[in-house]
């Protein structure tokens, strides 16, 4: 971290103009942000809690829900995480997909998108069994998509494969990404519970009702606060999307824009 804010400093700072802005995204630009920023007498503006800094050294901070972040005039609340993509992208998705399966048929489209496990989930054989058939089982008769991801386990994967499933990536064997299509075309969309930054992006664009296929350990973690938030605030379960307009407005009103 010395050496790559160092090198920021000597061969990035001279590009910037006195007084600039300068925006943080992620927990390993904290200190390179509110260092370039106090060199350049400018604003120092980060997306997530920064936990451990002095959070009034910051002039604006974007931080989700699920951090638990301390009430401060310079902080802002968001439901879920920042997404990066419009409209061009998710138009260049679903063209991508049409170029692979043909025309879309017509009638409902159930999405279905599985991550992997981490430090507080679990993602078995009979997990994916037991979900996907419920899955099934509650939508007959509907278009039913499906795409693993490179954190997927072979045992998962297994069983994904061997459903009768009218779309279906397997990311081991095939690359392709069909989640722009997914978000842009279908009507209800299913996310593993541990994949918070797809069930961000599934509640924020497209118009598909997003549920949540809980896979997440027993006990208080943030990736169960987000979910739990999310359903309580309609997003997951329901088909409000998210607008951040009054948060982007809050901080350009911090920064001075």
């Amino acid at each position: 971290m010395h050496i790559r804010t160092t090198l920021l400093l000597d061969i990035e700072l001279p590009k910037l103009a006195m007084g600039s802005i300068v925006i943080g995204t992620g927990s390993g630009t904290f200190y390179a942000t509110k260092a370039v920023a106090a060199r350049c007498a400018g604003r120092a503006a980060v997306v997530l809690y920064p936990r451990g800094y002095d959070i009034r050294s910051f002039d604006a901070i974007l931080a989700p829900a699920f951090d638990n972040p301390f009430p401060e005039p310079n902080l802002i609340t968001i439901p879920a995480n920042l997404v990066s993509a419009d409209e061009a992208f998710y138009n260049a998705g679903v063209e991508a997909f049409k170029a692979r399966v043909g025309e879309i048929p017509a009638g409902p489209k159930v999405g279905v998108i599985i991550g992997g496990p981490n430090k507080c989930s679990t993602m078995t054989k009979g997990w994916a069994y037991q979900t996907l058939n419920r899955i099934f089982t509650a939508h007959q008769g509907a278009q039913m998509w499906v795409t693993t991801s490179r954190r997927t386990p072979a045992e998962v994967e297994q069983v994904v494969d061997a459903m009768a499933w009218n779309f279906k990536v397997i990311y081991s064997n095939d690359h392709f990404n069909p989640i722009p299509a997914f978000v842009k075309l279908c009507d209800v969309l299913y996310v593993s519970a541990e994949s918070t930054g797809m069930i961000s992006e599934a509640c924020t664009f497209g118009t598909a009702e997003v549920r949540v296929m809980d896979n997440l350990n027993p006990g208080p973690h943030k990736f169960r606060r987000f979910v739990e938030n999310m359903a309580a605030d309609g997003y997951v379960g329901g088909n409000r999307k998210v607008d951040l307009s009054r948060q982007f407005a809050e901080a350009r009103r911090l920064l001075g824009l």
